[in-house]
Formats: structure tokens, sequence, C-alpha cells
């Protein structure tokens, strides 16, 4: 009988967690592998609320997250333990997913053990290595390192083709994400409970549509932060809507928002939420404007506009299938292309109703029999 395959996967954020727990839970149910899971606690409670939620317990927790820690001390300490997992484990693969710090660490601690590696939602570009920042390098550094090479789209297949990378390693599997958010859709379904601290402000906020709002990216602060206030502000003296944002932890975010926007009747300012109720806020939401990756990828799924509060995208296939739109942080233009969203039953109905290109919920089968 051939031995199983020993697989490590490695992370440290909460986007990360959404997208490889549903790769977590498909190795475990598969006898072919052994799976291992160390995490690196970049992300600490925004981390932990995925992790409960999907019931993955990792085999190891580095728990390297300290306030302030700039790009290069962490980058160091996600470098040597993670290494140090390395050494103990001797993984037959080890799997990192996206962007961040921690799966470029990763990836580089594989390589220095020559230890083949495997990039989830690879190929992702958009062409300046300043937006975003620092993921666009870390992506760059993992694809040159990653011998297989699961592509959600196949404009991010093309992307690694053009970067010489063999055709023969490139794979389109869809993004996990999509897995993941039907799996914790059906959750809530099956457990309302699950998205229940939500009510009072769907009670608040009855008979207007909801507009969801989320920003944390490093290359908005200062200036683009204030845009986007600044847009929010405006846009809440609308009497038909209102703005439902959970404010990302960070002190660059933090400030302005609550400078800007705190007291506004129909704005929510709220704490980060777990995964179900940010699931639900994208249900519930009429349009999200964001500057995250991954809302990008979830919204369309349930027909929700999204507009990018960003200069450019490494998800081009939304904006191309018309299921996103890239705005910037200007507030002129974020609260143009809201008010045309609200105002135009037409152009609300051409983004809601787009295909959604990410994939169709069956990524993580479609990664194990690669990995296999």
């Amino acid at each position: 009988m051939t031995p199983a395959r020993k697989i490590l996967t490695v992370f440290g954020t909460r986007p990360e967690a959404i997208k490889m727990f549903p790769l977590i839970h498909a190795l475990d149910r598969d006898d072919r592998f052994a799976s291992r899971t160390c995490v690196s606690g970049q992300h600490r409670g925004m981390l932990d609320q995925v992790l409960e939620i999907a019931g993955i317990l990792p085999h190891y927790d580095l728990d390297l997250m300290r306030p302030d820690q700039t790009l290069d001390a962490l980058t160091a300490n996600l470098l040597t333990g993670i290494g140090r997992v390395l050494d103990q484990e001797q993984p037959d693969w080890v799997v990192v997913q996206g962007d961040t710090a921690t799966a470029m660490a990763g990836a580089l601690a594989a390589y220095y053990r020559k230890i083949p590696v495997a990039h989830v939602e690879a190929g992702l570009r958009s062409g300046n290595i300043h937006h975003p920042w620092p993921e666009e390098v870390n992506r760059k550094i993992i694809g040159t390192i990653a011998a297989l090479h699961f592509a959600p789209t196949e404009t991010a297949a093309a992307a690694l083709r053009r970067e010489n990378v063999a055709a023969e390693t490139v794979h389109v599997t869809g993004n996990t994400v999509i897995d993941a958010l039907q799996w914790i859709t059906a959750r809530i379904e099956a457990e309302p409970r699950l998205a229940r601290d939500l009510a009072p402000l769907e009670a608040r906020f009855a008979g207007k549509r909801i507009i969801g709002v989320t920003s944390h990216r490093r290359e908005n602060f200062g200036g683009g932060m204030e845009g986007i206030a600044e847009a929010i502000r405006r846009l809440a003296a609308r009497d038909d809507v209102a703005l439902i944002f959970p404010v990302h932890l960070n002190p660059n975010v933090r400030k302005v928002m609550n400078d800007r926007l705190a007291g506004l009747s129909n704005v929510a300012l709220i704490e980060p939420l777990d995964y179900p109720h940010f699931a639900r806020l994208l249900d519930i939401s009429t349009l999200m404007l964001t500057d995250s990756g991954g809302v990008q990828e979830e919204a369309p799924s349930l027909g929700k506009p999204v507009l990018v509060m960003r200069e450019t995208t490494e998800r081009p296939e939304g904006i191309d299938a018309g299921t996103a739109r890239l705005v910037g942080t200007d507030a002129d233009t974020i609260v143009a292309e809201t008010d045309r969203l609200l105002d135009d039953p037409e152009a609300y109905a051409a983004m809601a109703q787009a295909h959604n290109p990410f994939g169709d919920g069956k990524s993580a089968n479609k990664i194990c029999e690669l990995l296999a």
C-alpha cells in the first residue's frame, strides 16, 4: 500500500484561513494524505474565529503577531518559525495560499529545504509592485518557487505562462473562496444563530438599502482612507440607504473612520465580523464598497455588485465579467458610481446578474486530485 503523502498547509490570516479550510477538510477526508496544519497567527483574533467555525485545530501555532511589527521583523520571524516546523515534520509538500507574508515565507522556507511548494490562488497579478503592496511581490516570489500552481481562472493561468512558468505545472481550479462561501451559507441556513448578531442592525435599517463596506489595504492608508471616509459621509446623506462598515483593527483605518463618520445615524461602524456574520452582511447588502480582494470574488456569488476602491486589481476577471468596477479612492468617483447603481435599475441588474468567473464550489476537490 502506498504510504499517505504528508501535506503541510501553512497560513496565518483570516482570508487565508477562509480559502484554506475547504482544502483542509478535503485533505482530512482523503486517505491518500496525511494532513498537517501550521498557522503563523499573522492575524490573531480574526484567524481564530475562522478556525473555530471551520472546526480546525492547527498542529502548530507560531503566534507571531506583535503590535506595530515591521514587515521585515515579521518576515524574519516567519521564516525561522516555519523553518523549525518543516525540519520537524519533513512534509512531502507545503501548500500556501495567496499573497501574505506568511505564504511568501512559507514558500521560501520550503525552498531552502528543497520541499516542493503548491500555491493555491496562483497567478494573480496587478502589474504594479506597489499596488497592492507588498502582496504583488509576495505573489511573484511564490510563483518563482512553486512546483504546482493552482490558478483560480484562465486569466491567472495565462499570467503565469507569460512569466515562463512551465505550462504543465499550471492548473485552473477555480477559487476555494467559493467552496467556503457555499459551505458557510449552508451552515447559516441550518443554524441561523451563527449570524444572529446582525439582527438588531437589520431591524434598525429596515426599509433602507444596505451598502456593505470594507477597507484595510496598506496602499490606501492616509489620503486613500480619507477619500473613502468622505465618500461614505456623502452617501450617508441619502435617506434611502444605510452603510454597515466592519472597521478593520488597524489604527490607520480606525482613526480616520471614527473621526470622520462617528455619529452618523445611518452609518454603523462595527467591530470586525466573524465569517458567518460577514457572509450574512454580503447576503443582506444591495452592493459592496471594498478594497478587499476576497470580496471581489465572494459578493458576485450572491449577486452583489462590487465597487473596488483601489487603483488596480489583481482580479481583472471580475471587471471583465461585469461583476466589479474599479472606482479608486476619489470620493467624487465613489459617490457617483454608487449613486448610479442605486438609481439606475438597468445598471444594477447588469452587474448583479453577471456570471461569477471565480469558480463552482468544487475547487478543493480538484486541488486534492492534483496533489495526489
